[in-house]
């Protein structure tokens, strides 16, 4: 199950132009997919990742220029952390100052440096230092490969209570408990990149409230359409939770259920990829419509903004 870990994040961001500068420009992710909201065309659906969109790196938005601020509460995730190589934190630091992004001062999280900041609409983002992730393949367009993000490291969510997450966690997805620091209790699947889960239990407290700055849901990894299925399978019958049809999101193929806490969760798999509509070198280039939506090209693109 080593294989088991986080697919992506989607989250809700405002202008879609400043969202692209922002993840491309200052963060040096790459744009490999420029798609729409399937069920809403006349939004965007941008992904951002490493060179080829491996799982465990993709971070996506649904980009809405006058979306409403969100607000971080219970059954939501309050944080989204990258992997960098431990000895660039310092660099970064410095990189986010002069860009003139908020952030926190450098802290310890269960062994590990720790740097906070949010991006241009309040969405709560880490980077993780971690040792030997500089041996590691790094996308590398507008950050020296040295200091580049190597992919997530996990996510924080935020909970009334841990314990019917984590039994979903480590029940179904393969993750396992590996340290408690306060009201924080970290999990881990065994992956390279998107293997961390904490949960961060807090009691009765203000539910999260979706908006800019806010993810919209977690995917987790599932090799393929058989694994995918007896993942359902057994949140149904061991968990009792809901699971919706596979849904095909021409990348991967989906199922969604809300867990105990709160947090929507994805169960993606990882194939096809994100070249199977466009050649690898010039991912994120196009505008790229699935099949039922092509007929509708020119309307969708007179209402989406110009992106780079």
């Amino acid at each position: 199950m080593s294989e088991n870990g986080i697919h992506h994040v989607t989250a809700l961001s405002g202008p879609a132009g400043r969202n692209v500068d922002f993840y491309t420009r200052v963060l040096g992710l790459r744009l490999v997919k420029k798609t729409v909201n399937f069920d809403d065309p006349g939004t965007y659906h941008l992904y951002y990742g490493d060179a080829a969109g491996t799982p465990g790196t993709i971070l996506t938005f649904f980009p809405i220029a006058h979306a409403a601020q969100g607000r971080v509460g219970i059954g939501e995730t309050q944080e989204t952390a990258f992997r960098v190589p431990r000895a660039s934190m310092g660099w970064w630091t410095h990189r986010l100052v002069a860009a003139g992004v908020r952030h926190e001062a450098l802290v310890q999280v269960f062994g590990e440096p720790v740097l906070r900041f949010r991006d241009p609409d309040g969405m709560m983002l880490a980077l993780v230092g971690v040792a030997g992730a500089e041996a590691e393949k790094a996308f590398a367009d507008e950050i020296p490969a040295e200091h580049a993000i190597r992919g997530f490291h996990g996510v924080t969510l935020l909970l009334a209570e841990a314990g019917p997450t984590a039994a979903i966690l480590e029940g179904v997805f393969g993750f396992r408990e590996t340290g408690r620091e306060g009201s924080a209790i970290r999990l881990e699947s065994g992956a390279r990149i998107g293997g961390a889960v904490t949960l961060r239990a807090v009691g009765q407290f203000l539910p999260g409230r979706a908006g800019a700055g806010s993810v919209h849901h977690i995917a987790f990894r599932a090799a393929d359409d058989a694994a995918q299925a007896a993942m359902a399978e057994r949140i149904a019958r061991e968990h009792g939770l809901g699971v919706t049809e596979q849904r095909d999101r021409n990348y991967f193929r989906s199922v969604y259920f809300r867990e105990p806490g709160g947090v929507l969760f994805e169960i993606a798999t990882d194939a096809p990829g994100f070249a199977v509509d466009e050649p690898a070198e010039s991912l994120g280039q196009a505008l790229k419509l699935p099949a039922f939506l092509e007929p509708h090209r020119a309307s969708i693109e007179a209402v989406l903004p110009e992106v780079a």
